[in-house]
């Protein structure tokens, strides 16, 4: 970093003042009363910004009108003077350091990296074609009109300080309207690249106070370079540093505040230590992090915090340079300044706006979206701020030529940066909303107009539910209904005729809406991305993969993102498994020999022993590495005339020592030891080596053939050869990393692929809201269904490629739930009293460590065997006696590529357990117990195909309806599973009966409640073994015309799972999967069973497993007799839709 010890103003002439902006202080300095400016101001600030509800520019206006109001009065009277004369005395290059940093910082932080990197180039274009645009025409109009008597010099950095665009103030009036944030960080990027550039030239101008003529090129171009490339790459790794202290799951909340405040500054200053540019290093940060760098809710609070210091920053920018302008004689403010600001004003704007007519080709090519009313909006973002200020003053330090009034720089500058806030802010604001271009798309109204009714739904239950208590029954209730009654209108709403722009159509196509809603649900998944990623089901870098591929898709029309698109990792994958099996060919294998030795021959015996042992093979290593230093000598021409003969002797000896272990290896092994890959190598290097020993002897004896001395030196450079068989130790340390990093992306793309199913059940529910026509809700859904299918596919050929990996990632994952659970708890018991805080902490630390440790949990588990995977069938509820039961009554199958497990139509032959390998499901609509026709739900398509794969059972539904097999299942890989026969089960039906018939339509039951119903079920604990023992939910059967009373005081939800039934009241069918209504007090059975899950509301009583509270008068319809029925007499269930 530059060593500036000089004041504000720089002088280089000893018998000038040290101040030239006022009179110099001719008293003793006593430096007090500093700090309380510095609070006043800030103070100032902030009552400004209260009382004029957050106007910008008018509290700037105040401060630094304020500002010049005290430099007038420190240039008058010596008391403000003692006051202000520490900021003259300090050294603009200080305040340049104190300040710039945490603004530029804010500034990046606020960029979304995978916005700016889908545009990058259109954005460094438009960056250069905006700075040399401006700078031109600016610097044309400073030379012509200004009366300063400034020379060309001066004129040339006034105009390039006038050219930074304030990357902070130049969007901020667009991100409170719902402007597209493309086009915000598009703006952003911009002023980013220039401010970083400008940065860059005053840096040289600065590191070098000698004449420009000096400067050297060479010195110029790798000062350049460093701060380009190597800032660029400083910021990476500061970026990776400080992820991995702001991650740390042990610091807390004010750790994680000062350390993200401090290591700003640190990597601005080590950077610039090392003579490169802190500012591009900071930018690298600042567009590196985003949220998921931080803690969960970390974010929030320290981007407040920054926020705050950058707005305090700012506040005393404008106050300081206030004071400076005021320090200066008055004398220089004539009505020509007047003028000549206003012409700079227009001229920044005319630059402006001759940039975007450049660029706009450049930024139609980049987006769809733009036309000439985001040019016009954008145009008014030139708006000038503290970058300019914060370098006016070098345009004074770094000239030839000292102005009489360098007071005015700062001057001109400073008011061109309130009129451009003030007027261009307004302007740009006024543009966006009278084109139309903040107007809410039709899914977002449709988003938001369904929250409303959904916060109203909620307001008018709570009301109806405080009515019931007796302490509130005096409560003027009307009173209450009026004052919580929401009417909100979005402000920026538009008919759908304007969101066509301009388009004279009546109403929005379904492809309109369709895009519309696509760029609604890319949100929907970023923001299911990020929540799982909180949760810690999904790791950071699956996170950040799932959305910066979200975001590079987002702008191209009609694409919605793909598991395909995503597995960017196949490439790399495939390239590390071909490296491996190359590696894998070339390892060398140390075979035991059968040897047998003639007689009782003690020499070949020792020789025998010795070449098999680990010593002679690392003897031989040895001898290969101590060979590099005579190589050395060899290759170096100087080195290799002075020690020739012992060149030659090293020679000899090394020679010796290869025939030694070649002959030895020959005596054993014979004509085998050419079937060896690395012992014909071993063979070939001696032939050479002989070859070079015999060429060196006749080089002796003929030493003027010049032939033979130019065979003889390209024979001596084949002596490199003899260091390969030291890749014999190196090839298996390459097969371990390949290994490992193999491992690495088959853990990463299961993560990915699994938080992306994820993400698409959450859309998938929420499709609806922001769908405005059942079409588009319909094309949607099939989208969103046929992507998620793709992808549980893949994760499906994935578990099968490597079942280690998954299992550890899977286990891996229980244990982070099961650990989280606890902390869950020990939040509660903590918040409760029950714990002490002490205490507390305590165990909150032993636990975060177990969290910690899973860093190191190992890559790979070996899987279980076969018969490890029977406990894990869920309703034998890893209970003795019943896995013993079965055990002795499975079978293992195996199945080829293709085949088929069994038909749709055919007479179920048991249940298969899966253990390795995936088999897809083909088969029509799932039925539920009644007639496709019957069925009005759109969801349900003719055909679907689902994906089985480690753990999954199939048949289940077939062996308890005693009928056919309603899908097709085929082997979309090698498949090895555990198969039931269905005498069996039906003997275990005997021997267990009810329970085990009943465990099973129980887990039937919860997988439909969860797969179909997820967010009505999500706060209910429906684990299956609290289902069976506690009776948290439970499962009823009742048959054809039989009835059934619900009581809805004691029961929470009544879900029908399975079958048909109609509401005796009211004579509503209700078909299976459906939810049945409070209204609904009593059904009664239309299909041959029906299965309904029930959810008690009260915390249920530990009941036996075959005691389920019966609320109706007719009997179970489950009957032990197991008579054949045909898919043509009776049309009953379908195997549910299983999940990953």
């Amino acid at each position: 970093m530059p060593n500036n010890s000089f004041s504000f103003w720089a002088t280089k002439d000893d018998n000038k003042p040290d101040l030239l902006c006022g009179r110099p202080a001719d008293y003793f300095v006593v430096q007090k009363h500093f700090t309380i400016m510095i609070c006043a101001t800030i103070v100032l600030g902030g009552l400004s910004k209260m009382v004029l509800k957050n106007s910008e520019v008018f509290v700037l206006m105040i401060l630094s009108l304020s500002g010049f109001v005290t430099g007038q009065l420190a240039y008058h009277f010596v008391e403000v003077h003692q006051i202000v004369y520490p900021l003259l005395k300090t050294p603009s290059f200080s305040l340049y350091c104190y300040f710039l940093p945490l603004i530029v910082f804010v500034a990046a932080l606020d960029v979304d990296f995978y916005i700016v990197k889908n545009v990058l180039w259109q954005v460094l274009l438009m960056g250069m074609i905006s700075f040399g645009t401006a700078f031109v025409i600016i610097a044309y109009v400073v030379f012509k009109f200004n009366k300063d008597s400034w020379d060309l010099q001066c004129c040339l950095l006034f105009s390039i300080t006038l050219c930074l665009i304030d990357p902070l103030h130049s969007v901020n009036s667009l991100k409170t309207i719902g402007i597209s944030k493309m086009y915000t960080d598009i703006i952003r990027g911009e002023s980013l690249i220039i401010c970083s550039f400008t940065c860059i030239f005053f840096g040289i101008f600065r590191g070098h106070t000698t004449n420009v003529s000096m400067f050297r090129e060479l010195h110029v171009i790798i000062g350049l370079t460093l701060d380009i490339f190597g800032s660029t790459i400083c910021g990476y790794w500061c970026t990776r540093v400080i992820q991995i202290i702001l991650t740390d799951i042990f610091s807390n909340t004010l750790t994680n505040v000062v350390l993200c405040f401090s290591l700003v500054y640190m990597t601005f200053y080590l950077v610039e230590y090392f003579g490169m540019s802190g500012i591009i290093a900071l930018v690298t940060v600042g567009l590196n992090l985003d949220s998921l760098s931080f803690k969960p809710r970390m974010e929030f609070i320290i981007t407040k915090f920054l926020i705050m210091c950058s707005s305090a920053y700012e506040h005393l920018i404008y106050g300081f340079f206030g004071i400076v302008v005021g320090c200066g004689e008055i004398k220089y403010f004539r009505f020509h300044s007047l003028v000549f600001t206003v012409i700079l004003y227009i001229t920044v704007n005319f630059a402006r706006l001759l940039t975007v007519i450049v660029v706009s080709p450049i930024l139609k090519h980049s987006s769809y979206e733009y036309d000439w009313r985001w040019g016009l909006v954008i145009t008014w973002s030139g708006i000038r701020g503290v970058f300019s200020l914060l370098l006016a003053p070098d345009i004074y330090n770094f000239s030839e030529s000292k102005v009489e009034a360098p007071h005015m720089f700062i001057f001109y500058i400073q008011v061109i940066s309130l009129l451009t806030t003030g007027i261009n802010s307004h302007m740009m604001l006024r543009s966006a909303k009278t084109l139309g271009l903040c107007a809410l798309s039709l899914p977002r109204q449709i988003a938001v107009q369904n929250a409303i009714q959904h916060i109203q739904q909620i307001i008018r239950n709570t009301i109806t539910l405080y009515k019931t208590e007796k302490t509130l029954t005096n409560v003027n209730w009307d009173v209450v209904e009026e004052k919580a009654d929401i009417e909100y209108n979005p402000t920026h709403t538009v008919p759908i005729t304007h969101i066509l722009h301009g388009s004279k159509e009546e109403f929005a196509t379904d492809e309109v809406l369709i895009e519309q809603a696509r760029l609604h649900v890319a949100i929907i998944q970023m923001s299911s991305f990020e929540k799982q990623c909180n949760d810690g089901t999904l790791g950071v870098e699956a996170a950040r993969i799932l959305i910066g591929a979200t975001k590079s898709y987002c702008p191209i029309h009609g694409k919605f993102m793909s598991i395909s698109d995503v597995s960017t990792y196949v490439r790399d994958r495939s390239w590390l498994i071909k490296f491996k099996n190359m590696l894998t060919y070339l390892e060398y294998h140390k075979e035991k020999i059968l040897f047998t030795v003639p007689g009782d021959n003690k020499f070949l015996i020792f020789v025998y022993r010795t070449i098999i042992s680990e010593e002679f093979e690392y003897a031989t290593y040895v001898v290969t590495i101590m060979y590099i230093f005579p190589m050395i000598i060899h290759i170096w021409p100087t080195a290799r005339e002075l020690n020739v003969s012992a060149l030659i002797s090293i020679n000899y000896y090394f020679m010796f020592l290869y025939t030694l272990e070649s002959a030895l290896k020959i005596l054993i092994l014979k004509r085998k030891y050419f079937l060896h890959n690395w012992n014909n190598l071993d063979f070939f290097i001696i032939v050479i080596g002989i070859i070079d020993i015999l060429c060196l002897h006749f080089v002796k004896l003929k030493p003027h053939n010049l032939v033979l001395i130019q065979f003889t030196v390209v024979i001596g450079y084949f002596r490199i050869i003899r260091f390969l068989p030291i890749f014999k130790i190196i090839i298996p340390i390459l097969i371990n990393m390949t290994d490992v990093q193999i491992k690495k992306s088959l853990s990463l793309m299961y993560s990915i692929t699994k938080g992306y199913v994820k993400s698409q059940e959450d859309a998938k529910l929420l499709v609806r809201q922001i769908s405005g026509r059942e079409s588009v809700y319909q094309k949607l859904y099939d989208i969103l269904e046929k992507n998620k299918r793709e992808a549980i596919k893949e994760l499906g050929l994935i578990e099968h490629e490597g079942r280690d990996v998954v299992i550890a990632l899977k286990t891996k994952q229980a244990i982070r739930n099961v650990i989280a659970k606890a902390l869950k708890n020990l939040t509660f018991l903590w918040s409760r009293g029950i714990i002490d805080k002490h205490k507390g902490i305590e165990m909150n630390k032993v636990l975060l460590t177990k969290i910690k440790a899973l860093n190191n949990f190992p890559m790979a588990i070996p899987p279980p065997t076969p018969d490890k995977y029977l406990p894990n069938i869920i309703w034998l509820e890893n209970k003795d006696v019943l896995i013993e039961f079965f055990k002795r009554r499975t079978r293992l199958t195996y199945f080829d590529y293709g085949d088929i497990i069994c038909r749709e139509g055919e007479m179920s032959q048991g249940i298969f357990l899966i253990i390795s390998g995936m088999a897809s499901l083909h088969s029509s609509s799932p039925t539920f117990g009644i007639e496709a026709s019957q069925r009005t739900d759109r969801q349900f398509k003719s055909m679907y195909t689902e994906y089985c794969t480690s753990g999954d059972v199939l048949g289940e539904l077939s062996c308890l309806l005693k009928r056919e097999v309603d899908y097709t299942a085929i082997c979309e890989t090698t498949l090895q599973a555990f198969f039931i026969p269905l005498e069996d089960i039906y003997e275990g039906f005997d021997v267990f009966w009810p329970s085990l018939e009943y465990k099973i339509w129980l887990k039937l039951a919860l997988n439909i409640a969860n797969q179909y119903f997820e967010s009505n079920v999500a706060g209910e604990d429906l684990n299956f073994r609290k289902c069976v023992t506690s009776n948290h939910a439970y499962v009823e059967t009742l048959s054809s015309y039989n009835e059934m009373t619900l009581n809805h005081v004691t029961t929470k939800l009544v879900i029908l799972v399975y079958g048909h039934v109609i509401d005796n009241k009211t004579k509503e069918s209700h078909v299976a999967p459906s939810i049945i209504p409070k209204s609904c007090e009593q059904i009664q059975g239309i299909s041959d069973v029906s299965k309904l899950l029930l959810i008690p509301t009260s915390e249920p009583v530990t009941n036996d497993e075959t005691s389920h509270a019966m609320v109706n008068t007719g009997l179970r319809t489950t009957k032990k007799d197991y008579n054949w029925k045909r898919k043509e007499e009776v049309e009953s269930g379908h195997l549910f839709r299983k999940t990953y």
